[in-house]
């Protein structure tokens, strides 16, 4: 699958995009926001507060309890504001 990061999000990360194979015990997108940030410093200091990250499921948007065990392609990115 395909995780790709936008915004401050890619910039606290260090990279745009990645292609990784998930756990077994990562089934949800509150399951993956609760397993990055134990990847590194640079993924806890860009997940720090998972509420306010919005996740995109095969370019979907998604809740904390969409499933992503099929999914081909996750973003992560900031809230996003207009004016």
């Amino acid at each position: 699958m395909k995780l790709i990061y936008f915004s401050w999000v890619k910039d606290r990360i260090g990279m745009a995009e990645e292609a990784i194979d998930l756990p077994d015990t990562v089934k949800t997108v509150a399951d993956l926001l609760a397993w990055l940030p134990a990847r590194g410093e640079n993924f806890a200091n860009a997940l720090a507060d998972p509420a306010i990250i919005r996740v995109a499921v095969d370019q979907e948007y998604a809740t904390p309890e969409t499933d992503v065990t099929k999914a081909t392609e996750i973003a992560l990115f900031p809230p996003v504001t207009g004016g």
